[in-house]
């Protein structure tokens, strides 16, 4: 008996070991950049920089929040991520919620149509043309509408919903309650954990979205926080080798690791809230297909 103990013991001491380090692994690059944007000009020059700040200062925040650029960029993500997060889970839930129906007619062709959709595509050109043709060119609906549903968020939400007793739903039917009340009364409010999970993955995926903003946004008022960090990792939009801010020398490399840092802090802000709901929003949600 106590051989085995000592085994587990050894064996679970190994397995924490292990997530240790593949925590830190995925923690440092973060820490890195963050480490990077709180420090001096010289540490950041010769590289001595590592996981935590050498000759703490905030002058690179202070000289990336004081650009109005980066403020107009980060409302503009904001308002696509709650519209598109909106109407994202509007959507989802709606056409999860129909094709759980067992008794619906054409079920089975529907969601066939919409699986058909997760492995072929009509491509990038394609897609252009018609975001294009149908106006939405240059603004800020093409990056929500075109894109406003995720066929595998609408498999796992309607697998949540077809796990449902269906003697609740039977009930309120009987009593004359319509299917839109059957859902906002009775499905609704028992699909929490699975509607702020889909909406997590929605809100992440609008406040990462890059490659949509490239190819649709042209007016630099609209850009979004990830297409300005673009430009300012890639252009010249923090000046030359080392800027003088308020009389203290800031190098770049601090400039840039500060702005990759602000347009990442609000959404790590937002996963704490919502992590209760996460993996339980997820299992339930997938437990059949």
């Amino acid at each position: 008996m106590k051989a085995k103990t000592l085994k587990f013991s050894a064996g679970m001491f190994i397995i924490y070991i292990l997530i240790t380090i593949l925590a830190f692994a995925c923690l440092y690059p973060f820490l890195n950049v963050l480490a990077c944007s709180l420090s001096g000009y010289n540490p950041v020059l010769s590289g001595k920089v590592t996981f935590y700040p050498i000759d703490f200062t905030i002058e690179a925040y202070k000289m990336i929040l004081g650009r109005k650029t980066i403020w107009t960029a980060m409302w503009t993500t904001i308002e696509i991520t709650l519209m598109g997060t909106a109407l994202s889970l509007l959507l989802t839930i709606l056409a999860a919620y129909a094709l759980s129906i067992r008794d619906l007619p054409g079920r089975k062709v529907m969601t066939g149509l919409i699986l058909f959709t997760m492995y072929f595509g009509g491509g990038m050109i394609p897609t252009f043309l018609v975001v294009k043709g149908v106006g939405l060119y240059n603004t800020l609906g093409a990056l929500f509408i075109p894109q406003s549903i995720s066929v595998f968020n609408f498999i796992v939400m309607r697998t949540f919903f077809r796990e449902l007793p269906d003697s609740l739903t039977d009930a309120a039917r009987i009593d004359g309650a319509s299917y839109m009340t059957v859902l906002v009364r009775i499905v609704l409010p028992l699909s929490i954990a699975v509607i702020a999970t889909i909406g997590l993955f929605y809100a992440v995926g609008y406040w990462n979205s890059y490659f949509d903003a490239l190819i649709y946004i042209q007016d630099d008022a609209k850009f979004t926080l990830q297409l300005r960090l673009r430009s300012l990792l890639f252009g010249n939009e923090l000046g030359s080798a080392a800027d003088d801010v308020g009389g203290t020398v800031v190098m770049p490399q601090s400039l840039k690791m500060a702005t990759v840092a602000v347009s990442t802090l609000p959404i790590l802000v937002v996963y704490p809230w919502l992590q209760k709901y996460f993996v339980k929003g997820v299992m339930l949600g997938s437990v059949k297909g």
